[in-house]
């Protein structure tokens, strides 16, 4: 049984345009870079030829990990989402139980998550203690030192930018 992973439609078109461009530009650059640097003479002192092999392995490795997450990718269109419990891609509004402190987090996929932008992977401890929560709901979210509790005041569905 393949296990999906959940993405937004954004995500989605970003991995997709990336492998594209590794494949259609990057690929015959790094083959381009191994033929210039085979041309130098013996291989086995060969720095540049190294350095090309190595470059040309990182690439493949990237292209084999774009196509197997969008081979197992479970598209969210988060404008068709709707409700009151916290899911993938719902836009959270909390407050820090102890300190009143308010923050806004969207639930996404591990590669759209960027903690600055309020953007937080599904896979996190904080996502996990929302998710299945509803408004006036008390999530506890389990840190290295102890453990937090966030009051959830909002839940709303609005794609990440």
């Amino acid at each position: 049984m393949v296990t999906r992973t959940p993405m937004t439609i954004l995500s989605h078109k970003n991995l997709q345009e990336e492998l594209h461009q590794l494949k259609t530009y990057e690929r015959p650059k790094a083959a381009k870079a191994i033929e210039v640097a085979r041309a130098h003479g013996d291989l086995s002192e060969n720095a540049e030829y190294d350095a090309a092999k190595e470059a040309q392995g990182m690439l493949e490795a990237r292209i084999r990990d774009l196509e197997s997450k969008l081979s197992t990718a479970q598209v969210v269109d988060i404008e068709k989402l709707s409700g009151d419990k916290v899911v993938f891609g719902a836009t959270v509004e909390l407050e820090d139980v102890d300190s009143g402190d308010e923050r806004r987090v969207t639930i996404v996929g591990e590669d759209e998550a960027n903690a600055e932008r309020g953007l937080i992977s599904f896979e996190s401890p904080l996502a996990r203690a929302l998710i299945g929560k509803e408004v006036d709901d008390i999530a506890k979210v389990r840190l290295p030192n102890g453990f937090k509790e966030y009051e959830i005041r909002s839940v709303e569905f609005v794609p990440p930018e």
